[in-house]
């Protein structure tokens, strides 16, 4: 998509995205604090509107947050104990904070929003440089599944259905040297406002994951399909996954 970046996806979805994604996995809150040590702290790249943070913190976990958006931390700020989050501004993948913590952790895909295999191994190597020893980087990742696409390598399809005044309809071509994909999310509200919305990711393969977790000096300690720790195998269709820092 022309025009396209990382900071793309924060302006053109920032307005819309807790509208869209309303609530949140209790499962992911109790599995995230679990690993966020003694006293409990965490650093969370690209923290958005606090989808996560904000239920951590009312766990008694000390967030930190890293976000390129201006429009999602406004956003975040204006709730609730939002302001008393620490947020850096900047590129997540930098990890640019001075501080090192016992999680480390990056949800729903936002990984793949870094385009290229080089960056993605970068934020690898520099979450591990953020990492106290015997701390813990959890990611989760969609499993990518190439047969969703037809012989011209795109798809068009309904992904939800609310209600009948509330649609999500996603076009998407797959670009297979790259492992990209560019999307344009067409999204019917239930105020009947349709937005369109652009997404384009680099999608890895869980082994690849785990290379780039290797090269940064970080070990795969448990995989599981998902933070319910359902066991992980050749149906599922996510994972979320436990790197380690040796100590």
């Amino acid at each position: 998509m022309e025009g396209y970046d990382e900071r793309t996806y924060g302006e053109r979805w920032g307005p819309h995205y807790d509208d869209i994604y309303r609530e949140v996995d209790e499962a992911i809150i109790d599995l995230l604090a679990r690993h966020a040590g003694t006293p409990p702290r965490a650093l969370e790249l690209a923290i958005g509107t606090g989808r996560l943070a904000l239920p951590l913190q009312e766990k008694g976990v000390e967030i930190t947050g890293i976000d390129a958006s201006e429009e999602m931390v406004a956003r975040l700020r204006a709730k609730p104990g939002g302001g008393a989050i620490p947020v850096s501004m900047g590129d997540f993948a930098d990890v640019d904070v001075d501080d090192t913590f016992p999680l480390v952790y990056l949800a729903f895909n936002t990984i793949f929003g870094l385009l290229t295999q080089e960056r993605q191994v970068e934020c690898f190597r520099n979450v591990a440089q953020h990492l106290e020893p015997e701390g813990r980087f959890i990611i989760d990742c969609f499993v990518p599944d190439i047969r969703r696409f037809d012989q011209h390598n795109t798809r068009l399809g309904v992904s939800s259905i609310d209600s009948v005044d509330e649609h999500t309809v996603e076009m998407t071509i797959y670009e297979p040297v790259g492992q990209r994909l560019s999307t344009h999310v067409v999204k019917r509200m239930a105020s009947g406002e349709e937005v369109v919305l652009p997404v384009e990711i680099r999608f890895a393969w869980p082994s690849e994951l785990d290379l780039m977790a290797r090269l940064a000096g970080l070990e795969l300690e448990d995989r599981f399909g998902w933070y319910d720790l359902r066991p992980f195998n050749e149906r599922s269709t996510s994972h979320m996954s436990i790197y380690r820092k040796p100590g």
